[in-house]
Parts: structure tokens; sequence; C-alpha cells
């Protein structure tokens, strides 16, 4: 089945062996900032893979020594809001979002996320929509989106209320502070921290681990996991979204973008 997940861009790559799918973010000159096309394609493999009983573990990692910095803050910047359709943008990124961060959380096989550096603002929702994650010491994992005028999206406020409780998550996306891997090892947002030179040898060897274990088992007892959640993550990924959306046009969000650009504090106003 290995010739089966082929990736159709550069900004994703996949491998298949030993029951494992591999998807690694590949955009490292961005910090594997999402695309497009990284996000369609990722749709496609992960529709794949929760078919495909070969498949036995699902793992996304990032390139070039990050995770994902979440959104392209430039191409953000380059973009020209007039010529946006809101209800379309917010219906294109629900059904993204539903075909990636909801599929790795819903389908019904473990999904492990590795963190070799860097996980901000959506590629942070993208790590704590999976099972598990294991990450480098040294890694930082901040939500971000204060800091450009954005609400969240990917579903990082339930993953992240759900991981953490409440309160500390209002504080995370309030005031988009960074924590080490070690402090999200101590809040429970990562289950493992490693050095980085051995981060894919342990990260391989588990989730070989969980490929080897009782798939029906694991499908019954994800299901069970997710429905001791309550609520249903899915809507919950829908209004965030809509209200991501509407963020990213106000006056606020514009300038934190420029300002990210150029290197100095935003100025929000309300607007």
């Amino acid at each position: 089945m290995a010739e089966t997940y082929q990736s159709t861009t550069d900004d994703l790559l996949a491998s298949f062996e030993a029951d494992v799918l591999v998807l690694t973010m590949n955009r490292p000159e961005r910090r594997n900032a999402l695309s497009r096309a990284m996000l369609q394609d990722m749709a496609r493999l992960l529709e794949m893979a929760e078919a495909d009983t070969d498949v036995r573990t699902v793992v996304l990692t990032g390139a070039g020594g990050a995770f994902c910095a979440g959104g392209d803050v430039r191409a953000m910047a380059e973009g020209d809001p007039s010529d946006t359709d809101v209800d379309a943008a917010i219906h294109r990124q629900r059904i993204s979002q539903r075909a990636t961060a909801g599929r790795l959380h819903m389908m019904p096989k473990p999904t492990l996320a590795v963190l070799p550096g860097a996980a901000a603002g959506a590629g942070l929702a993208l790590a704590l929509s999976c099972d598990l994650r294991i990450a480098a010491a040294g890694a930082v994992l901040t939500t971000a989106f204060a800091k450009v005028g954005f609400s969240g999206d990917y579903g990082g406020t339930y993953f992240l209320s759900q991981l953490v409780g409440t309160a500390k998550a209002r504080e995370m996306y309030f005031l988009s502070d960074r924590y080490s891997a070690e402090d999200a090892r101590d809040m429970g947002i990562v289950n493992r921290v490693v050095d980085a030179e051995n981060l894919m040898d342990e990260a391989m060897a588990l989730a070989r681990r969980l490929a080897d274990g009782p798939p029906i088992a694991y499908r019954y007892m994800k299901e069970n996991l997710n429905r001791a959640l309550g609520g249903d993550p899915l809507d919950c990924m829908d209004l965030e979204v809509t209200h991501h959306v509407h963020a990213g046009f106000t006056e606020d969000h514009r300038d934190a973008v420029q300002a990210f650009l150029d290197k100095r504090p935003p100025v929000f106003k309300g607007r």
C-alpha cells in the first residue's frame, strides 16, 4: 500500500511503513506554515488512512526542526479582505477543519503528533487534535492568535480546554504566551519530552507499539474517550471558524499581521 500514499504537493510528505502512515508538513522556510495545498492533501490522505485497515497508526510531524507555525502570516498580509466572500471562506474552512483536525481526533485509530520544534496557532491545534503528543526538548508551544488579532481555529479551543481545563485554556488564548515542551508536559498537553536527536526514533517506536496493539479495542476505546468529553467537537469547530474568519476582517487583525512583519508591537483599537 505504500505507493498509494503519495502526496501531490511538496508542502506535505507522506510515507507508509509497518502499518504506520507518517505525514510531514514540509515548508521549513516558513516553519511549516499551513498552505491550502498542504491542507488539501492532508485531508485527502487522512480520509484514505481512516478507511484503510492496513494503516494502524497515523503520525503527523514537521520538517526542518519545526512542527507548524500555523497560518502563513506573510500570505495573510498579502491578501485583500475586500476580495473575500466571508460566508464562502467560513464554509471552505469548516470543510478543511473537519477533514484535518476533526479527522485526526475522530478517526477510529491512534494518531500521534511529533513536535521537533515550534507549534503555534493552528499548528498547535493540529497537534492537540491527535491522541498523543511527543515533543523534542527545546520545542515551544503557543496559541499565538491574540498577537495577530485572531480568535483561533482548527479546534484548538475545544482540544485545549479538554486537556488543561477552561481556566488555563483561557489564559493561554488571551495572553498567547510561549510554553516550553517541559511546561507543556507538566500541564498534560505533551505526553513525552525527549532529546531532539532521539525524537523520531522514540516517536516511531511509540507509533509501532500502537500499530501492534488491538485495532478493534482501540477503535472502541477512542469512541468511548471522545464521548466522555461531552459536547460535539465538530459543532465547536464550526462556531470557532465562523468567529475566526470574521476576526480576520477586522482592522485589529490587519494591523497585527503588519506588525508581525515589521517586528513591532500591534496596536489594537477594537475595530
